[in-house]
C-alpha cells in the first residue's frame, strides 16, 4: 500500500508488520492508521441504534422456549408418570438387598427436606446434593447399589421427593 505526502514528495510503503520503508524502520503512527479507518456519523449510529433494537426485538417473537396448551399437558403427565414410578420404587424393597423400602425410614418422603439441599450432610461428612443423599441411603439401610445422577430410577425418586414436598420454601443448607 502506497501513501502519498504531498509535502515532502515522498511514498511510503507499508510491509506486513506496519513499518515504513524509511532508513530506521519508523512505526506508523496510530493517528495515522485510524485516520484511514471508516467512521459513521450520528445519524449512521441512530439507525445502527434502531436496527439492533429492532433485532433484539424481533428474536425475542420467536423463540426456542415456545410452547402449546397440549405441550404443557404433555409434559406434565411426563412428570406425574416420573412421580409415580419414584413411589413405587421408593415403597418397594427392590433398591435393596435387604427387602427394607425407603417407606419404612420415611413415610411419603417425609423428612427427607429436598428443599434444604444441597446441605451438610453428617453421614456423610461434607455438602452434597439430594441425590447422593439417597445414594447413601441405599448403600446403607437397604444394603444396595448407588445409582448414578442422571439414572432414570434416580430421577424418578427426586422427583417423587419433591413432589411430596411441593409448595414448601426452599432453604438450601438448612437442618
Amino acid at each position: 500500500m502506497a501513501i502519498s505526502n504531498p509535502k515532502a514528495h515522498e511514498s511510503l510503503v507499508i510491509n506486513d508488520r506496519n513499518e515504513t520503508d524509511r532508513e530506521g524502520g519508523a512505526l506508523i503512527n496510530d493517528a495515522l492508521r485510524a485516520s484511514a479507518r471508516p467512521t459513521i456519523g450520528s445519524s449512521g449510529k441512530k439507525m445502527l441504534l434502531i436496527l439492533g433494537v429492532f433485532a433484539l426485538l424481533s428474536s425475542s417473537l420467536a423463540q426456542a422456549d415456545e410452547f402449546t396448551e397440549a405441550d404443557l399437558e404433555r409434559w406434565q403427565q411426563q412428570f406425574m408418570d416420573t412421580v409415580k414410578q419414584g413411589r413405587e420404587l421408593w415403597t418397594s424393597g427392590d433398591l435393596g438387598s435387604n427387602g427394607v423400602a425407603c417407606a419404612q425410614c420415611h413415610p411419603n418422603a417425609a423428612n427427607t427436606h429436598p428443599e434444604t439441599y444441597p446441605k451438610f450432610q453428617k453421614q456423610i461428612g461434607k455438602v452434597v446434593p439430594l441425590w447422593e443423599m439417597v445414594n447413601w441411603c441405599l448403600k446403607n439401610p437397604l444394603e444396595g447399589q448407588p445409582l448414578a445422577a442422571d439414572d432414570p430410577k434416580m430421577i424418578a425418586l427426586q422427583a417423587y421427593i419433591t413432589h411430596e414436598r411441593r409448595g414448601v420454601k426452599l432453604e438450601p443448607g438448612k437442618h
